[in-house]
């Protein structure tokens, strides 16, 4: 299982939201790029980069330091926010990015899910960040009423190979990790499932590993490794 540390991107500063709040915010670095570079250097296998203010906007304001991130790194580097046209996916594939996330266009406009399957393939996941099961959009700031689950199996048949999974009432809040809903979901669709949202403790790592479910592939992390409650040699000792 693959660890990808969280780089969010608000105001040019690395921060953590809590349950997506934009104003509920923490900055721990005024240097994302630098950051970034860091988590390498501790010995990540990949990193996730959210342009925060891109998600609430629906286009890509922090591009540049996203960009500088992929270059600078030798690991891959996922990224998603504000990713809602054709113009953009066509940019990107050519870019320093190893796999795109797209959530909201994802939902709202299948004609564009269907174009990012046939530009993006393998590089591509869906991000389906739920909200008491049902799936939202617009940076988490709307609620639809599609299910996780329903979502996820209509994925799997338009030939989607990943999707990022989030509880947002978990996210950023140090409570562990919805194991039910991320178990629900993996055992309701045979699909590559990257796991997010409230992990807090390196028994929280060891939880969601014991499952043994072979498509949660890898699994986000983000406020517990910047407030220093485990380190990621730690965390790559439970999910190696």
């Amino acid at each position: 299982m693959i660890l990808y540390p969280a780089i969010d991107i608000q105001g040019g500063e690395c921060v953590r939201l809590r349950r997506g709040d934009f104003s509920d915010v923490t900055v721990f670095s005024a240097d994302p790029v630098a950051r970034a570079q860091e988590w390498q250097r501790e010995g990540a296998q990949a990193l996730h980069v959210v342009d925060l203010d891109g998600a609430r906007e629906g286009r890509l304001v922090n591009l540049a330091q996203v960009e500088e991130i992929g270059e600078t790194l030798s690991i891959p580097v996922e990224y998603g926010g504000g990713i809602r046209n054709i113009a953009d996916l066509k940019m990107l594939v050519q870019g320093s990015i190893s796999r795109v996330v797209i959530g909201t266009a994802a939902v709202t406009d299948e004609a564009f899910l269907r174009e990012a399957v046939r530009l993006l393939g393998e590089r591509l996941v869906v991000s389906i960040d739920a909200d008491r099961g049902l799936v939202t959009t617009h940076g988490w700031q709307e609620r639809s009423a599609v299910s996780a689950v329903r979502f996820a199996g209509f994925l799997k048949g338009e030939g989607v190979a990943h999707v990022l999974y989030t509880d947002i009432e978990r996210d950023g809040m140090l409570m562990g990790m919805n194991l039910e809903s991320t178990r629900e979901l993996a055992e309701a669709v045979d699909i590559d499932i990257i796991a997010s949202g409230g992990i807090s403790s390196l028994e929280d790592l060891r939880r969601l590993k014991a499952l043994g479910l072979p498509n949660i592939s890898s699994v986000i992390v983000g406020r517990a490794l910047y407030e220093g409650r485990f380190t990621v040699a730690q965390a790559r000792e439970i999910l190696d």
